[in-house]
């Protein structure tokens, strides 16, 4: 890649439109984390910080919390399904008692009265509430829904594009900071806003209308209580944010590339995370107003959702999953993104056709919008089900041609087995099993039997955890040197990694079992020959949690007593290498110039590369030049 000082889309930009990273306090040429002032300065310094690696640092601390909070509802879901619930009727013969408690006796036979007594009796539940009916499972309920809205909307929407993007774009286009720096530390707080509704409605006891908040589960649950409607606009709330990082994120691509990066020089995370910014931009304001609507229907009774008065449930539906399903790519895209240069990078090898990964990731952004009526199989006509079902097999093409690209660019590179690498094998062998379940319920033959069936929420589980969280977590482990300046364990993120495949694999392989036997998703109980499986199911899911524990405290061990780290350990091409690690406040210490393709590891030696902190093979060449 030639240098290119006079490139006239970046004219100007080296200067960062003036932005600093000062935050009025004067300037420092330390890394971003060197504390300055005593600690009270400290907290307002993050606090009022316009710095992207600060906010990246804040949500990704933000979005680890609210990821075990859901996952501590999630293991609670778990154990609840060791055993099925049941509710039997008790016949007894007891004493009939007057009101002083004393038993009453008959005259005439000198013996107590007695009377029926019929009671019901619950058994295998876990979880119970004083005040909720234990027949009904509304705690149940109550924790799948909290598991699914904190997990989706404040978990794996936001923990890429939010954390780690936040962090490594400017980085990646050797740029001092995001376009708008006030909007991205206001989108941090709008995230943070949006996360306290959810948690008030959770203090408050919950809510039990699923994460989907369906109507009219939503309109008429707790209708004299603002549980439901806090939940709702914590969602609400969360949309902003995500519009507002979006538009950052266009904005910074297009304008603050450094001189010499063009459109097909940038890393595919990168592109991925463009690719993700137009749809948080296109798509999420349809669930905002869709959940605005629903909080008017329930406050003021207006007739749009509710048949009662003049409303359409099924409109709820169009809207609700109009957004959801492209918010599906917003979750899976940046995660596709991080695998994309781990791979290269672990596998030392020129990334194989980069065109077609790059432009594959806009394809599914496009094909994401007309995809929507699948999820609603049951409640449209047949002629709509036969096109949602025809149109849906063209999200298999673009993500076929990243899968093929993925492993034509393993094959004959120098692959290194160390934890990020495991990380984008799990997500290679996960993700496909996620998308080939997908198919047979996208055909309606097949989806008759399948539909509303464990199959789903296993099929939903590879996609979005196989998918998403397990590149988030080998991206965390990819790039936790160059964030923090510390190395981790190698053999304790490698113990977790496995731990985590092992785990996933036992708790969510055993419920495409559970679905296709036909044990419906969302009960707490369940016919007698499914528990075997409930069970596998659950000790797989303390498999999973122990892994993410040994993830934990390595971290924690590798922030106390890490070694330092190298500004380069991976030997990787791309720009963020070229910072210090951690990174300065300016991020550069000059105005970077690029040279070279961030996978041109056929053609260049990597930056600040030396031989006694990381022995590198020797250059693969391969790939398609791009």
């Amino acid at each position: 890649m030639a240098t290119n000082h006079d490139h006239p889309e970046h004219a100007g930009h080296g200067d960062h439109a003036g932005h600093s990273h000062d935050d009025g306090h004067g300037h420092h040429d330390g890394s971003y984390l060197t504390p300055i002032g005593g600690f009270w300065s400290e907290v307002w310094r993050w606090a009022t910080t316009i710095d992207h690696k600060k906010i990246g640092v804040m949500y990704l601390t933000a979005v680890l919390f609210m990821f075990f909070l859901g996952g501590m509802a999630a293991m609670a879901v778990r154990l609840e399904l060791l055993q099925p619930t049941r509710s039997t009727a008790v016949t007894s013969t007891e004493p009939k008692l007057d009101a002083a408690g004393a038993p009453i006796i008959d005259p005439a036979t000198g013996q107590p009265v007695t009377e029926v007594v019929t009671q019901t009796v619950t058994t295998g539940q876990m979880w119970t509430i004083s005040n909720v009916q234990a027949e009904n499972n509304n705690v149940y309920n109550r924790i799948f829904t909290l598991h699914g809205a904190i997990m989706v909307f404040m978990v794996i929407i936001p923990s890429v594009p939010a954390a780690l993007a936040n962090f490594l774009l400017p980085l990646m286009l050797g740029a001092k900071d995001v376009a708008f720096p006030r909007l991205n530390l206001l989108s941090f707080y709008i995230y943070a806003v949006g996360s306290m509704f959810a948690v008030a409605s959770l203090l408050l006891g919950g809510v039990d209308t699923g994460w989907t908040f369906y109507t009219p589960y939503s309109t008429t649950t707790d209708a004299d209580h603002w549980r439901v409607t806090l939940m709702v606009l914590a969602a609400f709330i969360l949309g902003f944010s995500s519009i507002l990082t979006g538009l950052n994120f266009i904005v910074t691509v297009h304008k603050l590339r450094a001189p010499g990066i063009g459109w097909f020089d940038m890393p595919l995370f990168v592109w991925a995370i463009y690719a993700t910014s137009i749809i948080q931009v296109l798509a999420t304001p349809v669930i905002g107003i869709t959940l605005l609507l629903l909080v008017f229907e329930r406050l003021f009774h207006v007739g749009i959702f509710d048949p009662r008065i003049g409303g359409d449930p099924v409109l709820f539906q169009h809207f609700f999953w109009f957004y959801s399903h492209p918010v599906v790519y917003v979750m899976i895209l940046p995660g596709m993104g991080i695998i994309s240069d781990m791979i290269a990078v672990h596998s030392r090898k020129r990334i194989f056709g980069y065109r077609a990964i790059a432009f594959s990731s806009l394809g599914i952004a496009g094909v994401s919008f007309i995809v929507w009526g699948h999820h609603m199989f049951t409640s449209q006509g047949e002629l709509a089900s036969i096109v949602f079902s025809a149109l849906t097999f063209l999200v298999a093409i673009p993500t076929a041609i990243k899968v093929f690209n993925w492993i034509s660019t393993l094959y004959k590179g120098s692959i290194a087995f160390n934890t990020p690498m495991l990380y984008t094998l799990s997500f290679l062998f996960l993700f496909s099993i996620g998308g080939l379940t997908g198919l047979p319920l996208a055909t309606l033959s097949t989806d008759l039997h399948l539909h509303d069936s464990y199959f789903v929420v296993a099929h939903f589980h590879y996609v979005m955890m196989g998918g998403t969280i397990i590149a988030f977590v080998g991206g965390m482990h990819h790039w936790w040197p160059k964030m923090f300046g510390k190395m981790y364990n190698e053999f304790w993120g490698c113990v977790g990694a496995v731990l985590v495949f092992i785990g996933f694999n036992v708790t969510f392989f055993t419920q495409f079992f559970l679905g296709t036997r036909g044990m419906p998703r969302r009960y707490a109980s369940y016919l007698d020959e499914y528990q075997l499986l409930h069970v596998v199911s659950t000790v797989g899911s303390w498999v999973l949690m122990a892994g993410f524990l040994v993830h934990l405290f390595n971290f924690i061990h590798s922030l106390v007593a890490g070694k330092k780290a190298p500004a380069n350990p991976w030997g990787a091409m791309s720009l963020e290498w070229e910072a210090d690690s951690p990174p300065t406040e300016h991020n550069f210490h000059h105005e970077p110039i690029v040279k070279h393709g961030p996978y041109d590891f056929d053609a260049a030696v990597p930056p600040h590369w030396d031989a006694k902190d990381w022995p590198l093979p020797a250059p693969v060449p391969g790939g398609h030049k791009h």
